[in-house]
């Protein structure tokens, strides 16, 4: 049974609940985002698996999930970026959000996000289980698919990119070495 670290709004911890309890209850929880660029300033996004328990098929950031109780949020995000992806980067906190949205099929996402930010040229060995297929995409062309498609997107993935404070450590970040 997973848990996750339930939290207030300012993101202090005051329990953990089973995952899928949490999501059907709308408790608030924390997760982490985590977002993978190369050399050339590539963002490395997966497609979810198509059987996931909500957002299947859809394209997001590298790597999302919760930190487990007793687990930080980076160390998390490491845990999980090796468990789907194949591979772990250093990582840098760029910042946290708060949001909450409800699917049609009534699980919720009330979530308190810490937005991780990494670099990697390797290769990546996907675990099919929680994703269908990867690509590395260009801030152009993915702006260009956020306003064509937008409906082919995660929720969360796209607060993020709209986000003021995340644009403006993309522009600190010299993606392109």
């Amino acid at each position: 049974m997973e848990m996750v670290i339930l939290v207030d709004e300012k993101d202090n911890e005051i329990g953990s609940m089973e995952k899928m309890e949490a999501h059907v209850k709308g408790v608030k929880h924390r997760a982490f985002s985590v977002f993978v660029f190369n050399s050339e300033g590539r963002l490395l996004l997966h497609r979810r698996a198509l059987d996931k328990y909500h957002s299947g098929g859809l394209w997001t950031n590298t790597c999302c999930s919760h930190p487990r109780p007793g687990e930080t949020s980076i160390g998390g995000a490491h845990r999980r970026l090796i468990e789907e992806m194949g591979f772990d980067t250093e990582l840098e906190h760029a910042f946290e959000l708060s949001y909450e949205v409800r699917f049609e099929s009534g699980i919720w996402e009330n979530e308190y996000d810490h937005v991780f930010v990494g670099r990697y040229d390797g290769k990546y060995a996907l675990d099919s289980s929680e994703v269908h297929e990867a690509k590395w995409i260009s801030i152009p062309e993915l702006r260009e698919m956020i306003k064509r498609e937008p409906e082919s997107l995660t929720h969360w993935f796209r607060l993020i990119m709209e986000n003021e404070q995340f644009l403006k450590h993309l522009e600190n970040m010299e993606l392109n070495d």
